[in-house]
């Protein structure tokens, strides 16, 4: 009986869709298995957690379970979350060679829409479901508002580079007004269609498949960013970062770029 009425309670909440349904899994999964929510049950669940699950998962259930007890009203039974390890390097990111290379390839061979995706990716920080979201219209303003989880205004500039450049394209395309980027059956692509496209293009052109996946280039636009305008907190607004701490780890050197600076110093 508690569990529909928290539903009922989330569902007035400004949580997302996937959110309120992770919370309502996790508490129906506590209570099948657990029954009572008391201390010994709580930590015997926790427990379990640490065991199978990696930290993030492991947080991301306690945070639901840790709701469900503020609900009702049992705040004194809430769990702590586990320590996530952060690494000390960012992985998988395309180099800077390699991103100009694959633009210049895909500009040479034609593929013009897919060239203006990777640049839009790496010009403005865009997460993918971002760059869906960008219409002819925002490329003549040059940005784009959208609304963060928390009500915020985020604002995602296209540099006057891309703009003029995409500018030309588009009104080679004819296209007037709308979404930018469109499959062949004239329908907004979709986040795993450009997953899967950029994919295929590693081995096309003899790329690591590992560092040609669309948030690779979000990072290059942090780096490059970094690398030419050193002020961290410009580069967390532009990013959408929360929290300045998220931004951080850009600061810090790639796993690749730390393999080549060990290979070249340590010589003993």
């Amino acid at each position: 009986m508690e569990i529909k009425k928290f539903e009922s309670f989330l569902a007035k909440s400004d949580l997302a869709k996937n959110t309120v349904t992770s919370y309502l899994w996790t508490v129906n999964h506590f209570a099948v298995n657990y029954g009572e929510f008391n201390k010994e049950n709580l930590l015997a669940y926790k427990g379990f957690l640490v065991e199978h699950f990696k930290p993030q998962t492991v947080n991301l259930r306690l945070q639901a379970i840790n709701k469900y007890l503020e609900f009702i009203k049992k705040d004194r039974l809430k769990l702590k979350f586990v320590k996530v390890q952060q690494k000390n390097f960012l992985e998988n990111v395309i180099s800077d060679a390699d991103y100009k290379f694959l633009k210049a390839k895909l500009k040479r061979d034609g593929l013009t829409e897919w060239y203006f995706v990777v640049w839009f990716l790496t010009a403005t920080g865009a997460r993918v479901s971002e760059l869906l979201q960008i219409k002819v219209e925002h490329v003549q303003l040059g940005f784009l508002d959208m609304y963060t989880k928390g009500g915020k205004i985020r604002r995602l500039y296209i540099p006057k580079k891309l703009r003029d450049e995409a500018t030309k394209w588009i009104e080679e395309c004819g296209i007037t007004s709308g979404y930018l980027f469109l499959n062949r059956f004239g329908d907004r692509i979709t986040s795993r269609g450009i997953a899967m496209q950029l994919k295929h293009f590693a081995p096309k052109y003899g790329l690591n498949p590992k560092m040609v996946y669309p948030h690779s280039f979000r990072h290059r636009f942090a780096k490059n960013f970094l690398d030419r305008f050193n002020d961290i907190a410009l580069l967390a607004d532009l990013m959408g970062h929360e929290s300045i701490e998220t931004t951080r780890i850009y600061l810090r050197r790639t796993s690749t770029e730390q393999q080549a600076i060990v290979d070249k110093v340590v010589v003993w």
